[in-house]
């Protein structure tokens, strides 16, 4: 089942260290980056798609998530972000941070921290991981 939230981490961790200080849940999700910001009323929605990376969500808290990915990202870039938790069709729209990327032998692992933005669905966001964590 999609919902079929778990308290713990994956076993294998970037260089064996762990520093977030948040417990962490692994689910089915979807994260969808957009790797360059458009500038403001000059980009489509077809020209932002093309932009943006699907990835896999490898574990998620409160303060971030460990992706799954095809492309490596820039560390310390600023980028816009729709996360989709399991099966459920709302995507909240957050503003993350790359904070360590690593190439695999399927691609990217990536950890991106998730920014307190008042014009993104913050607030929701920790709502919805809050109750997952008080559900697991």
């Amino acid at each position: 089942m999609d919902d079929d939230y778990q308290f713990g981490t994956s076993q294998t961790l970037p260089l064996g260290r762990d520093k977030r200080e948040d417990y962490r849940l692994t689910a089915r999700a979807r994260a969808w980056i957009q790797r360059e910001t458009p500038e403001p009323g000059t980009c489509s929605a077809d020209r932002a798609a093309e932009k943006t990376v699907e990835c896999q969500i490898r574990d998620i808290s409160a303060r971030g998530l460990s992706l799954a990915s095809t492309e490596a990202f820039n560390l310390s870039s600023l980028l816009m972000a729709e996360v989709s938790l399991g099966h459920r069709s709302e995507r909240y729209k957050l503003m993350v941070e790359v904070m360590w990327c690593r190439q695999t032998d399927e691609g990217y692992q990536v950890g991106i921290r998730v920014q307190e933005s008042d014009e993104t669905d913050y607030l929701d966001w920790i709502d919805a991981v809050a109750t997952a964590l008080a559900d697991g």
